[in-house]
């Protein structure tokens, strides 16, 4: 599933089903591509207002030696549980 997250188009939904046997529902806010180089640490892991999640996978050109350039980072707020 990971590989296909720039697929994800704002306003999609993605469950995250927690051993408590809840789900929790996110609409994706957006999907943006960062060079490692630059990744933007604190718009990604820093502290939010609400509950927000965040998914992230390996992304852009693979380098000579096999490793990708860039990460693929999906921004997305809770919109309710199930």
């Amino acid at each position: 599933m990971f590989h296909d997250l720039k697929k994800l188009t704002k306003g999609e939904q993605v469950e995250v089903h927690r051993a408590d046997g809840t789900t929790a529902v996110f609409a994706v806010d957006g999907v943006e591509t960062y060079r490692k180089s630059a990744f933007p640490t604190e718009k990604v892991y820093g502290a939010t207002k609400d509950a927000e999640l965040r998914l992230i996978t390996c992304g852009g050109k693979l380098t000579p030696d096999r490793h990708w350039d860039s990460n693929v980072v999906v921004f997305a707020h809770l919109t309710g549980t199930a």
